[in-house]
């Protein structure tokens, strides 16, 4: 039974870790859109009513499992609606977005 456990962990932890598969980001942007998500996520992914999505998004299987079976107001979008490729790209699109510049760099935030 433990060693059922630890096998299952450690694939759990693998799969988690495991790269995202390649995708389009220039499609992943059109997809963003077009399927409005940009109207919770907000245009850079930067967060509103939904969550923050990048930059720096959470593993791709994270992501994944939360598409498909959110646990907050979102609603799922099922394979049958967004593919797995179509969710690649949408990841390569977020893996894209780059971070904010630091305030201390921007010349009026300066102290």
């Amino acid at each position: 039974m433990r060693v059922m456990l630890l096998t299952f962990l450690l694939a759990t932890t693998l799969a988690a870790q495991a790269p995202a598969p390649s995708g389009n980001a220039a499609n992943g942007a059109k997809i963003y859109v077009s399927y409005g998500c940009y109207q919770c996520h907000g245009f850079a992914a930067q967060g509103g009513a939904g969550a923050r999505l990048a930059p720096k998004p959470i593993a791709f299987a994270a992501f994944t499992k939360y598409v498909r079976k959110p646990t907050q107001q979102m609603p799922p979008y099922t394979a049958k609606v967004v593919t797995d490729q179509e969710l690649a790209d949408i990841y390569s699109f977020l893996l894209t977005i780059p971070s904010p510049p630091d305030p201390n760099t921007i010349g009026l935030m300066k102290p």
